[in-house]
């Protein structure tokens, strides 16, 4: 009898001794590598399944290391690696929508050397970025027979998009990403936390997906142009083909650039509104991929006087609007 009850006397303890057990380790035991950071609201054009309309011309310029790392002495921005991977999530996530052309331009040294050197070979938009935080840290949650380590990597990505022929700021936004990982042990038992260096490209890509459907909104909501680049007999050269979502037949409006005037006020000068001059239509294509141009024939009015110019726009139910 007595042999029974210091059995039950044990279960007892032990009972009581896992119950504590239990309260001591963390309840968040089996967590990996999970992102934890407010999902960004979807853009309405990237919930659409086929695009038909044109495609803007965008270039990544450039993405910056601004963190304390990037801004030491001996540190070169041209090698920098966080740049490079941000600018390359940035451009994969745009390019993925199908509509956008992305012209990636690295290492330039400013919006006016692009615009001046009209290396952007048509893009009219340029994404400038940085990152502006990117770190690690770890912490330790200690129990009477457990260890709770949390390994936290965390990052700050600004962009700001450029008109690269007036040099405005059209959008900047700044987000953060968060990616975390956590590891138990219990009694010697248990997962082992080693660094895990694909949390920083998680809290990198975290941060950027926040920002991406604002950018794409942005864009989307910016008129589709194109320019004129020569003229053979009565036929004109328009920047864009195929690649672009143009065809044969589709018909555009060409305007004629404001008068240039001084605003007394700022000093700055400003350009009256545009006014349509001509309509044209794309007859055929000339080049490939990204050289590709649209021949086009006047439909109605008069294109007179230099190229530079003219403007070309699409009408809206063509642009995808």
């Amino acid at each position: 009898m007595n042999r029974i009850k210091n059995l039950i006397t044990i279960l007892f303890f032990f009972s009581m001794c896992l119950s504590a057990l239990n309260g001591c380790t963390s309840s968040t035991r089996g967590v990996d590598n999970s992102l934890h950071a407010s999902a960004p609201q979807v853009s309405p054009t990237l919930k659409e399944e086929t695009y038909h309309g044109l495609k803007r011309v965008v270039a990544i310029s450039r993405f910056t290391d601004e963190t304390k790392r990037g801004r030491s002495l001996f540190f070169q921005q041209k090698n920098s690696v966080i740049g490079k991977q941000a600018s390359d999530i940035l451009s994969t996530r745009l390019s993925s929508t199908g509509k956008f052309m992305m012209l990636e331009r690295q290492d330039l040294k400013s919006v006016q050397a692009e615009s001046a050197s009209k290396s952007y070979q048509g893009a009219d938009f340029i994404i400038v970025g940085s990152v502006s935080e990117y770190g690690r840290e770890t912490t330790s949650e200690v129990g009477v027979f457990s260890r709770n380590r949390v390994q936290k990597s965390y990052a700050a990505v600004n962009v700001r998009l450029i008109d690269v022929r007036t040099s405005e700021v059209i959008y900047s936004e700044e987000a953060r990403g968060e990616a975390r990982s956590e590891n138990n042990h219990v009694f010697g038992v248990g997962e082992t936390a080693g660094y895990n260096s694909s949390l920083d490209d998680k809290a990198l890509s975290a941060a950027i997906s926040k920002l991406v459907s604002n950018v794409i909104e942005n864009l989307m909501d910016l008129p589709w142009k194109g320019y004129l680049v020569n003229q053979q007999d009565d036929m004109f050269f328009m920047t864009g083909g195929q690649n672009q979502g143009i065809h044969q037949g589709d018909l555009f409006m060409v305007k004629l650039q404001g008068k240039k005037v001084k605003n007394p006020q700022t000093g700055s000068f400003v350009y009256l509104p545009r006014k349509q001059v001509a309509q044209i239509k794309v007859v055929d294509f000339v080049g490939k991929g990204k050289n590709s141009l649209s021949r086009v024939e006047v439909v109605s009015g008069a294109i007179e006087g230099p190229l530079s110019d003219y403007t070309v726009f699409a009408s809206q139910n063509k642009d995808g609007k």
